[in-house]
C-alpha cells in the first residue's frame, strides 16, 4: 500500500508519494503551506486516472487534461509529469534509464494514489 509523506522544507511544505516497497514514484512542488499541499494530494487522487501522452514518439498524439506527460529529460532519461484538470503540473517522476520503467512509475501512481494513506514526517 502506498502513502504520501509530507515534508517541511526549508521553503515550505511538500510531498512524495511511495509505493508499498518503500520507493517514491513522484514528487511535488513545494507549497506555502501544509493545507495547500493537502490540496495538491487530493488533486492528485482524483487526476491520477488520467490518459498518458507519450511525447517521446514523433507526431505524438495530444491528449485532455489531467493527463501524465511522459518526455525526455537532458540527460537522456524517461520522466513524467502529472497534469491536473487546469494544465498545472502537480507530481514529477524522478528520471529512469528506460521508458519501460517510466511506465510502471505511472501505473504505480494510478494503482497507489487513490488509496494511499496521508502521513506527516
Amino acid at each position: 500500500m502506498g502513502k504520501f509523506v509530507i515534508k517541511t522544507t526549508s521553503t515550505g511544505v511538500k510531498f512524495d508519494l511511495k509505493a508499498g516497497n518503500g520507493e517514491v514514484i513522484a514528487t511535488s512542488e513545494v507549497y506555502k503551506s501544509d493545507a495547500a499541499c493537502k490540496n495538491g494530494i487530493e488533486s492528485v487522487r482524483a487526476c491520477c486516472v488520467g490518459e498518458v501522452e507519450d511525447q517521446t514518439v514523433e507526431g505524438f498524439e495530444k491528449v485532455k487534461h489531467p493527463k501524465f506527460e511522459v518526455y525526455t529529460d537532458k540527460a537522456g532519461e524517461f520522466r513524467f509529469r502529472l497534469k491536473a484538470k487546469n494544465g498545472e503540473v502537480i507530481a514529477v517522476s524522478e528520471g529512469y534509464k528506460t521508458k519501460a520503467s517510466c511506465m510502471n512509475g505511472v501505473e504505480s501512481v494510478k494503482k497507489n494514489a487513490p488509496e494511499a494513506e496521508v502521513v506527516e514526517e
